[in-house]
């Protein structure tokens, strides 16, 4: 057995060095997700997994972290904005307890989510939230596609830009840490939709649920935050670069809404679907074809940018406000 993980821990090193970690600053992520993935690929030591099992959790941590990514980097743009009126010293500060308040909301949303996740009230309601955030952005952003810039626009964005910069370093804080509850609630919601459905595990119960499905939620909310704070550039890069992508991202996330209000209806107290239904290799295939359809779609469709200054600025926006 040490033999066979010494062999699986030099393969997968040797492949996450050739395929992670050039996509990031930092190779704390690449170091993480590998650690991750090498637990995932020995659970069967510990449980009584089965190496389909292991496969399907595994699947579900990738999918995560690439929505994560693309999530993560919407809203790593949208908080460096946030704090770009500040001095550099100042920035650094607020986006660290950004960073900090983003921690402990999402590590806070997921033990109380897990403790009510079996409750189809709080399902629904999840539902309807995915749902309505993913219609939100991708209604505002075909009107913002469809509008011309006008005076009032320009007057509206000078004005916005002038209370930012009335705001002092607490407000901005408060106004960061605000962000943070949304972008938590987001993240943690789409993570326990695509996971609430998997398989159990073998491994003891944390709150409501099993404990590989909480190990892969947490795993999410954790690689959200490190993109969030090492890899952002990449995904916003590519995010600007791709433009479809981001439609697509919201596609998805409210697509893991209908999954979440296909759990609902299927729950005991409603009966509305068949519960083997909702977890039925079937309605998976389904689910995770057109997910990968809508990622396809989003990527081919997209117009990509060639002009190197348009693809770069929004980078190096971020990269200053990063302090990088």
């Amino acid at each position: 057995m040490v033999l066979r993980l010494y062999w699986q821990y030099i393969i997968v090193s040797e492949t996450f060095t050739i395929l992670i970690e050039p996509l990031f600053e930092s190779d704390l992520f690449g170091k993480g997700l590998f650690y991750i993935f090498l637990v995932i690929i020995n659970m069967r030591e510990v449980t009584t997994m089965d190496f389909g099992l292991i496969l399907e959790y595994g699947w579900v941590l990738l999918v995560l972290v690439a929505l994560e990514g693309l999530l993560a980097a919407d809203n790593a743009l949208v908080l460096a904005i946030m704090v770009k009126h500040l001095s550099e010293e100042t920035r650094k500060k607020a986006l660290f307890y950004g960073l900090f308040g983003a921690f402990l909301f999402r590590f806070g949303s997921l033990f109380v989510i897990s403790y009510l996740v079996d409750i189809w009230q709080v399902q629904a309601i999840g539902a309807a939230y995915l749902l309505f955030i993913a219609t939100n952005h991708i209604i505002r952003k075909i009107a913002a596609s469809k509008k011309p810039v006008t005076e009032e626009a320009a007057e509206s964005g000078t004005k916005e830009a002038a209370d930012n910069k009335k705001a002092g370093f607490w407000m901005t804080v408060f106004k960061v840490e605000l962000a943070d509850i949304a972008f938590a609630v987001d993240s943690i919601l789409a993570a326990v939709a695509l996971a609430v459905a998997l398989p159990p595990s073998g491994l003891p119960q944390i709150g409501g649920l099993d404990g590989g499905v909480f190990l892969v939620i947490f795993a999410g909310g954790f690689i959200g935050l490190v993109i969030m704070r090492f890899a952002a550039s990449f995904f916003v890069k590519l995010l600007h670069s791709r433009p479809g992508l981001e439609v697509a991202a919201f596609i998805i996330v409210g697509w893991v809404g209908v999954k979440l209000a296909v759990i609902t209806l299927a729950h005991p107290s409603l009966g509305v679907l068949s519960e083997h239904f909702a977890h039925s290799t079937w309605w998976k295939a389904t689910f995770y074809i057109v997910l990968l359809l809508i990622a396809a779609i989003g990527w081919f469709m997209s117009k990509q940018t060639i002009e190197e200054n348009r693809a770069e600025n929004p980078v190096r926006e971020l990269d200053k406000q990063l302090g990088k």
